[in-house]
């Protein structure tokens, strides 16, 4: 008997492409292509804008490829998982550059379509699959990180609008988004249960942020400070005093989605593969222990990324992502920072510059890359959050007496 499921399936692969081919400008098919790095990000900054990553975007998002398997009714592709597993694979096979990237396709948006009213969804969502908004994270403040229950934010119900007073920290790009999904307090009695989820427009008047250098010489965090900034009523999403529920969910998504660069398509082990052949390279690999250190480490990302598809083919059969992407947010930090540590190991020498001549810029990206992973395991939630949270919700252990 002919299966026409797999038919249909390998007709559909031939047809997205071709048209991938087609809709991919031709100016970036070269490494060097002249584009933006910011392109890729979208937001209000690019309306308008002939770059070509913007046309390559908004080529994608016209058949809501941006979001694949997001309903129709709000722009998305519409598609199955299993199209969506298709066109993610043609997409890596011929080394696409990403359409876009975007806080709201990878965080914000699921949790609209979960909490949301429908007002609300047929507002944000559109703009989210075309690029048109950028989105940041308001969560940690100075005195709330890995208690995040402990957010001072103020937001005040002033009748026909909300008034938010406080301040967040480690706002990853606030100085170049256009919105912001942020965690404030709307009962001050209350601890978890007096948490409100509400949509920020960042072109308020009181919004103020300020980039905060890190040590690997990069600014992608920012404080962000509300004063008396009002917002309608209508950018509360949820209910009232309801939003600790939502911004569980949502971290759930984010760590989803900090892991999914190790899964397969994914590029964030991508070096690992290359470490012996750089090492051979820089004349290290004769060391016995480097070496096997090299192979281990290979080895734990290919049993990271079996893990991580698992996951994510249960989490496409289910309701979504569940408390095992602590487990893999966990593994994927303590991956990342192994690597980055063999990557300059194997430079020797050349793996500590740091600028100026006589350092390729890939020797130059080693000691700067291992300094940035020093926040992977904080972003997303720190290594011991999660460590909690697999031992509360994953193995159901007691809380210490």
């Amino acid at each position: 008997m002919a299966d026409f499921g797999a038919v249909d399936l390998e007709a559909f692969r031939k047809d997205v492409r071709e048209q991938l081919k087609a809709m991919y400008p031709a100016e970036l098919r070269s490494a060097d292509a002249p584009t933006d790095p910011e392109a890729v990000w979208g937001g209000r900054a690019f309306a308008g804008s002939q770059d070509p990553q913007i046309l390559w975007m908004n080529r994608m998002a016209a058949k809501g490829w941006t979001t694949p398997t997001w309903p129709k009714a709000y722009g998305g592709g519409g598609l199955t998982a299993d199209e969506a597993r298709i066109l993610d694979k043609e997409l890596a096979a011929g080394k696409y550059r990403p359409p876009v990237l975007a806080f709201g396709i990878w965080m914000l948006g699921p949790v609209l379509m979960e909490y949301a009213t429908e007002a609300q969804k047929l507002v944000h969502l559109p703009r989210i699959i075309k690029g048109e908004v950028r989105w940041c994270q308001g969560y940690s403040e100075p005195g709330a990180g890995s208690d995040l229950a402990a957010l001072a934010t103020r937001c005040e119900d002033k009748g026909d609008h909300w008034l938010i007073n406080g301040s967040k920290v480690w706002t990853s790009y606030a100085d170049k988004a256009d919105w912001c999904f942020c965690l404030v307090r709307t009962d001050a009695t209350k601890k978890h249960e007096g948490i409100s989820f509400v949509l920020i427009d960042m072109a308020s008047p009181g919004v103020e942020t300020r980039p905060i250098q890190l040590i690997s010489g990069e600014s992608p965090f920012c404080e962000t400070f509300f004063t008396d900034v009002k917002i309608p009523k209508e950018n509360l999403v949820g209910r009232v005093n309801g939003g600790w529920e939502i911004a569980k969910r949502l971290l759930q998504y984010e760590r989803q989605n900090i892991s999914a660069g190790f899964g397969e398509g994914g590029t964030a082990g991508g070096a690992s593969g290359d470490l012996a052949n750089l090492a051979t390279s820089y004349g290290a690999l004769p060391d016995a222990d480097l070496r096997k250190r090299i192979t281990l480490n290979k080895m734990d990302f290919q049993a990271l990324r079996q893990t991580i598809n698992r996951s994510a083919a249960e989490s496409r059969a289910g309701n979504g992502p569940s408390a095992a992407t602590s487990i893999i947010k966990y593994a994927a930090a303590e991956f990342a920072k192994e690597r980055s540590e063999l990557m300059v190991e194997a430079l020797g020498h050349q793996g500590l510059g740091w600028d100026g001549e006589g350092y390729d810029p890939p020797e130059i990206g080693a000691v700067r890359g291992w300094l940035r992973t020093k926040a992977n395991s904080i972003e997303g939630g720190t290594s011991e959050v999660n460590l909690n949270v697999i031992a509360k919700r994953v193995l159901g252990l007691p809380d210490m007496k």
